[in-house]
């Protein structure tokens, strides 16, 4: 890439950048991704000079990433780091940020490239989106300007819109690249991968031969430190409307004429666009909300929070692909296990020629994509038990990163979202369409939620896999819960 590339962080002394971001860029340049000229340039409050900002990125990097660390990459990389103490509220602040910028872009050679991050709360997006325009610092008149805007994208639909129309009146929307790290973890891009490379899959994936699909985020921790925060917004803000739906998207969504970002875009938001709304008197029959006991206790939630930690929910996708097909998506904190993985359930044979034992049932095929924490994919046919007549058990054909790929890391996902942003691929990036479509799903179930037809808050132990009543949304269809990543 031609010129200097300068990656300007905003809210650099907070907890994304030295965790996150530092340790992803320190990971790009190790490995020889980044541009041929380039630096980092963090801004907030805090009055750091260059040298204690580097020493504290040392710190984080040696931190979160020891394996990786080098002593002499780091030296040659913390020079390209420096700091700039600045208020987002004040526009004389962008403008002096903007000097800098200009002063160490003159030294350069070629265009003048900068990718704006918004490491930073969510209430600043807007102030600080305007101030870069008031300050001039969106022109691209001498290289491309992109800003990255974390997550959460609003709080429902109306505040999502608003802040689409906010961030629109400075940029247009191939400037804008709205983050999700879900999409940027390697598992989940494999994906793509072992649908549309192999032919062996799509023929079968489809409504003729899915019975069924299962998507479950698990999560082993609590709420934590970031109660407060989080009583304010629940499982279904936190976790459905942006993760499971994109994981969900990608699963269902049509093959794409090609691997442009646009390309993918649309087909993710034909399959939200194509989502049964779930009815305020239909809730209680397709969803499901819980709360771990001991969450109202937790410092900064409500005595009587109605704040669900766990939802369960059955949905459909109104389509030519998909039609009556049933996807149950499940997701909660402070449960038996973390883990996210997707089960796609094939239909049992029409007719079976096989003599089985009496109320016996032939198991269906499935096939597990496993996000995390064991990376893989496994798939269970039918084999005949030696030395019987017609006894059969489901075996399983594995597929693990590790055996396959050694034991390397895989990448974090803000490594690969990184370098995308600074490409300019917006693939693995969200829409602003995409973004509403969302967050009008998610608002109907909350509706339902705060209606006189809303199923009741069901308590859970801490350590388990929800509420029973989670397990009875799928068993009401004839199906239990598969955690193929667990047995495996």
């Amino acid at each position: 890439m031609e010129g200097l590339t300068s990656i300007v962080i905003f809210g650099a002394s907070g907890d994304l950048t030295g965790r996150k971001l530092i340790p992803s860029l320190f990971s790009l340049y190790c490995k020889g991704r980044l541009p041929r000229q380039w630096r980092v340039l963090g801004l907030s409050r805090t009055p750091f000079t260059n040298e204690e900002f580097q020493a504290r990125m040392e710190a984080a990097v040696k931190e979160f990433m020891p394996e990786q660390f080098e002593a002499q990459a780091w030296a040659e990389f913390a020079p390209h780091l420096a700091y700039e103490p600045g208020n987002l509220n004040n526009v004389e602040d962008f403008q002096d940020l903007d000097a800098r910028l200009a002063k160490m872009e003159a030294e350069a050679d070629g265009p003048a490239n900068r990718l704006y991050y918004l490491a930073i709360a969510p209430r600043l997006y807007e102030a600080t989106v305007a101030n870069l325009g008031a300050a001039g610092m969106i022109d691209e008149s001498h290289g491309w300007r992109r800003v990255v805007i974390e997550k959460p994208f609003g709080h429902d639909l109306p505040s999502a819109k608003a802040l689409n129309a906010a961030v629109h009146k400075v940029l247009d929307e191939a400037q804008i690249y709205r983050i999700d790290h879900y999409l940027g973890k390697e598992t989940v891009q494999n994906l793509l991968v072992f649908r549309f490379a192999n032919s062996l899959f799509e023929p079968v994936w489809n409504r003729n031969y899915i019975d069924h699909v299962q998507i479950t985020a698990a999560e082993k921790v609590d709420v934590g430190h970031r109660a407060g925060y989080y009583d304010g917004v629940g499982v279904m803000r936190d976790m459905v409307q942006n993760h499971m739906l994109q994981l969900l998207s990608l699963v269902a969504m049509e093959p794409p004429a090609s691997f442009a970002a646009d390309a993918l875009r649309n087909e993710r938001v034909k399959v939200l666009a194509s989502i049964r709304p779930v009815k305020v008197e239909n809730v209680a029959r397709h969803t499901v909300r819980g709360q771990y006991r001991g969450y109202c206790e937790a410092e900064g939630v409500a005595p009587d929070s109605q704040t669900a930690t766990y939802a369960a929910m059955r949905l459909y996708i109104d389509n030519w692909r998909w039609q009556g097909v049933p996807f149950y998506l499940r997701s909660g904190k402070a449960l038996a296990e973390k883990t996210t993985e997707i089960s796609i359930f094939f239909k049992r044979p029409p007719h079976l020629m096989f003599p089985l034992p009496p109320g016996a049932r032939l198991e269906a095929n499935d096939l597990s994509i496993c996000i995390q924490p064991d990376e893989g994919i496994h798939f269970t046919f039918q084999a005949k038990v030696p030395d019987t007549a017609a006894g059969m058990r489901n075996v399983d054909m594995s597929f693990h990163y590790a055996d396959y790929f050694g034991e390397t890391p895989i990448p974090e996902a803000y490594e690969r979202l990184l370098l995308d942003a600074i490409k300019g691929d917006a693939a693995l990036f969200t829409r602003a369409d995409t973004i509403e479509l969302s967050w009008e799903l998610v608002d109907n179930i909350l509706a339902g939620w705060q209606s006189d037809a809303a199923p009741p808050l069901i308590t859970y132990e801490r350590g388990s896999w929800g509420p029973a009543e989670g397990d009875a949304l799928v068993a009401h269809d004839g199906f239990t819960w598969l955690l193929s990543c667990r047995e495996h």
